[in-house]
Formats: C-alpha cells, structure tokens, sequence
C-alpha cells in the first residue's frame, strides 16, 4: 500500500493575465482606496519579487485571489460592523482563508 493519494487534488484555475490590472481598479473605485492601494500594491510587489526569486506565478496569483475574496466580503463586513454587533472575538482574514503558512 502506498501514502499517495488515489488521486491529485484539482489546483484553483489560474487568473486571467489581467486581473491583476483589473482588480487595482476596482479598489481603487472603493471608498476604501486610500488605505487598499498601498496594501494592495505592497503585497504585489512582494509578490512580485517572490515570483522572481521561485520562477512561479503562484504568489501572483495569491494575491490576486486574497484581494477578490477581501473586496467580495467587504459588503459583509461592513454590514456586520453597521449593525453594533460585538465583534472583539473576530479573527484575521488571512487565518479564515487559510493564506497563512
């Protein structure tokens, strides 16, 4: 009997070469831009020099995936925290995303 799976587990489809571009627009339409665009373009570039160091896309596309989901729940959070509702037992996006190491 081996320790290897029956089968490969399917990796997430990787995003259009443009989505990057696309989704700095968007933030930068939200009225959170002041803070987003820096954060976002942070993470990006560390992206950027992790892809350059490892010949992979993979933090690339991290980070595009990390910032859909965080403007996807922003909505969410934002309705959570109009409605008064106790929010000191919360926890970090990146331990609900599973993006930590």
């Amino acid at each position: 009997m081996t320790a290897q799976p029956d089968h490969a587990p399917v990796p997430p489809a990787a995003p259009a070469p443009t989505a990057a571009a696309q989704l700095l627009a968007r933030i930068r339409s939200d009225r959170r831009a002041d803070q987003w665009v820096p954060a976002f373009e942070r993470d990006w570039a560390a992206a950027l020099e992790d892809s350059r160091h490892s010949y992979s896309l993979t933090p690339l596309h991290d980070v595009v995936r990390t910032w859909r989901a965080r403007l996807a729940a922003a909505p969410a959070v934002d309705a959570f925290l109009a409605s008064g509702r106790d929010d000191s037992d919360g926890m970090a996006l990146e331990d609900a995303l599973g993006a930590r190491p």
